[in-house]
């Protein structure tokens, strides 16, 4: 055994000490977000674990309810569910959690309670599980004024009051991907030392990309804007080349994707579904977030979606994120619709 090369490991920059190093910014700090985002990372870690034995396990199929979004549940989101919930919870720091799979608020036991709110879908691209395609846990943390008078109405908070987010992908490898407000930083879990490694340091989203990802099933139902920048996308007028077309169906999957190669993730209105698919305050918010503190843009048709005030827990939008220029573009035909009107 190579000694001098398996001590050289114990200089790795886990996740862990990034974050310590995050809090020795702030004097103030009492370690208690520290503590939150490690309990955050040990439900990563345990739905990792989950994941990679699903088949194993028996934990793929249906598990024979629906979630408040009216989808058929798998088994392994009702674990992850309720991995996270717990795991939350005895953290002892937060006071109110909202999840994709609960149609109302949990409201943590007062003896329990902490100054955050936590905002998360357990397992975002589930119906990908059973083929075994990249899913992910996505969440978005806020600080609570009063912990012990705390009402929904805390929780409808627009997204430029988030302190952090992140999401989970799990895939070929597990990564997760975070910021606290200073950037974004991408973490992949080593099994044989079961620490996340910081492997992505300081991602920057490329100014312009050459990739979109939209599912073009839709097309017929999509608004005038989205499909003249697809069309452009396909037949540029500029003589520069075609983007190339990619989506996965799973958020976590197709915006890790563009936030390391650049381009645009669209998921606009039609006429099938006015208000979006995807979720405010635990899709739409946290990868917004995330995209903006990487340099890029987050637009909902209408406005930067990180100033979007969610009505109900899972309210719904359009959201148009990625490269920054790729943005201005579906922004600018959105403009420009809208003074013809």
């Amino acid at each position: 055994m190579d000694h001098a090369a398996e001590a050289q490991r114990t200089d790795l920059m886990t996740i862990t000490r990034h974050v310590l190093n995050e809090q020795g910014r702030h004097p103030e700090s009492r370690g208690d977000f520290t503590i939150l985002l490690s309990h955050i990372v040990l439900g990563c870690k345990f739905v990792a674990s989950a994941v990679n034995k699903a088949g194993l396990a028996k934990l793929v199929g249906l598990a024979g309810e629906t979630n408040v979004q009216g989808e058929e549940q798998k088994k392994l989101d009702v674990l992850s569910n309720e991995v996270f919930v717990k795991a939350l919870v005895s953290s002892g720091r937060t006071c109110v959690l909202v999840s994709e799979e609960n149609e109302e608020a949990i409201f943590v036991d007062p003896a329990l309670r902490g100054k955050y709110c936590v905002c998360f879908d357990p397992l975002d691209g589930s119906s990908n599980i059973d083929c075994g395609v990249s899913i992910g846990t996505i969440f978005g943390i806020y600080m609570i004024k009063d912990k012990d008078n705390v009402t929904l109405g805390d929780v409808l908070q627009p997204g430029t009051n988030m302190l952090a987010a992140g999401y989970c992908m799990y895939g070929s490898s597990c990564t997760l991907v975070l910021s606290t407000g200073n950037g974004v930083n991408g973490f992949t879990l080593d099994p044989s030392l079961g620490e996340f490694i910081l492997t992505h340091p300081n991602i920057k989203i490329p100014k312009k990309g050459k990739i979109y990802s939209v599912n073009e099933g839709n097309a017929k139902n999509w608004d005038a804007p989205t499909a003249k920048y697809v069309e452009k996308c396909k037949f540029p007028q500029d003589g520069s080349s075609p983007k190339s077309l990619r989506y996965i169906g799973s958020m976590v999957a197709d915006v890790h994707r563009t936030l390391l190669y650049g381009g645009i993730f669209l998921y606009p209105a039609d006429q099938k579904s006015p208000n979006g698919k995807l979720r405010v305050l635990y899709e739409v918010f946290p990868m917004s977030f995330l995209m903006e503190q990487a340099g890029g843009q987050a637009f909902t048709g209408k406005q930067r979606a990180l100033e979007l005030a969610p009505a109900k827990l899972h309210d719904r939008s359009p959201i148009f994120l990625g490269s920054y220029d790729d943005v201005e573009e579906i922004k600018a035909l959105y403009a420009s619709e809208s003074s013809t009107v």
